[in-house]
């Protein structure tokens, strides 16, 4: 009895530890969306250079995550709720480098419009606006990882429409700009790519929100709507 109790204890503390690593990671994920927009702004050639020298270290914590979840499997095999968050934790995992390449991108993409003489930051408050949105929406979903609370995820989802509008936005600005102005398309294009990389983190915050969701109520979220998500949470706290 001593025996299963030391290992239920070892294996409670490995799963503990996998998700203090997935915090871990999205902090320093969370620190590459803010500097990659702070070298957006000042060009400074230094920052960019370690923002994209310190994406190795989130490919590096993507792998070793990975790899010991893979090996709990082996050894533990867990199942219902550890299996659950076990999956949670490699989805999770899969996005948080997905969002650190996307601001490795920004970074290559600063470093390529610094070079320019004609540099005009044009459409950038919409675009740092729509990267706050995105590290919001990454920090209220590794809050609800952390908790293993959901009550906070639609907003997330909701997030993610205003970044879809600002991303739009910003989309027929550049358009209307070329069109005006044919000179104005390679610093357009390089602009439109940024804006992207931003839309796609957002996409990638909204989809650590719906495993959170998989992780808690044990059901797949992606092809259920907002109002349909919200509805139930709101039902469950007019029953409890």
């Amino acid at each position: 009895m001593a025996h299963n109790k030391h290992t239920l204890t070892q294996y409670d503390n490995e799963l503990e530890a996998m998700r203090r690593n997935v915090m871990l990671m999205g902090s320093l994920v969370a620190n590459q969306i803010q500097r990659c927009m702070e070298a957006l702004m000042t060009q400074d050639i230094s920052l960019i250079e370690k923002i994209i020298a310190d994406d190795h270290r989130v490919n590096g914590m993507e792998v070793e995550i990975d790899e010991k979840c893979v090996e709990l499997i082996a050894r533990r095999q867990p199942t219902a709720n550890d299996l659950r968050m076990v999956m949670t934790i490699i989805k999770t995992i899969k996005d948080l480098e997905r969002i650190g390449d996307e601001a490795k991108n920004i970074a290559r993409m600063a470093r390529q419009m610094a070079q320019r003489e004609n540099f005009h930051p044009a459409r950038y408050t919409e675009i740092r606006h729509a990267a706050r949105l995105a590290l919001e929406m990454l920090e209220r979903s590794l809050d609800a990882f952390a908790r293993i609370d959901i009550s906070q995820i639609t907003h997330v989802l909701r997030t993610d429409v205003q970044i879809d509008m600002e991303f739009r936005a910003i989309l027929r600005y550049l358009v209307a700009l070329m069109m005006e102005d044919p000179r104005t398309i390679s610093a357009a294009i390089e602009i439109l790519f940024v804006a992207k990389s931003v839309e796609r983190m957002g996409d990638h915050a909204q989809n650590i929100g719906e495993y959170i969701i998989y992780l808690v109520e044990g059901r797949n979220a992606r092809h259920i709507s907002v109002d349909e998500i919200e509805q139930e949470l709101n039902a469950r706290k007019i029953s409890q």
